[in-house]
């Protein structure tokens, strides 16, 4: 059994994204004592203020694996500069109601890809603003901004590049490393 929990939210919801690939792809170079599950965020209504007494089974679903979870790693794409409006509508429901936000203390790692040259950097600059008020400690060293194309990754979630996989498993380091600071 994993010592550690980490919750993967994954911003794009296309079944094969750069980013769900990405994703996988670094459950692979975790050590032992980490443990993954990927929480589902597509499934969840748009947020209203007036469901906060009575909230959808997919977000008591959803709060729950974040909660039991040591820790978050968000994996987002960029569209129109910014996070997609599902990652931003989970960020939403996972706070609310106010006093209930199952994100605090959570330490978080920010990652992304895109076939974009400057990768996903704007999106993760959006969200670390949004986790900070979340009160996530984030990871903010090294960052990771990842070219991506359908040779990134093979099949059994292996990058096919030795250099990319060396500098996902610096950030990957880094971020095991910032959970059993945080964590304990």
């Amino acid at each position: 059994m994993s010592q550690y929990q980490i919750a993967v939210v994954v911003g794009s919801l296309r079944k094969d994204s750069y980013n769900r690939q990405l994703a996988q792809a670094i459950t692979q170079l975790a050590p032992a004592d980490f443990g993954f599950v990927f929480v589902e965020i597509g499934d969840l209504p748009l947020y209203n203020q007036d469901d906060d007494a009575n909230q959808a089974d997919s977000v008591k679903r959803m709060k729950a694996e974040i909660a039991a979870s040591q820790g978050v790693i968000f994996v987002t794409p960029e569209y129109n500069r910014s996070i997609p409006g599902v990652l931003k509508n989970a960020l939403d429901h996972g706070s609310r109601p106010y006093g209930q936000n199952v994100w605090a203390g959570k330490p978080a790692g920010v990652i992304g890809a895109s076939m974009g040259a400057i990768g996903t950097a704007m999106a993760q600059q959006h969200l670390r603003n949004i986790v900070a008020y979340l009160d996530m400690p984030t990871l903010n060293a090294p960052e990771a901004y990842l070219k991506f194309d359908d040779q990134t990754v093979d099949a059994q979630h292996q990058f096919s590049n030795e250099g990319t996989r060396k500098f996902v498993q610096s950030w990957v380091d880094a971020y095991v490393a910032w959970v059993k600071k945080i964590a304990g």
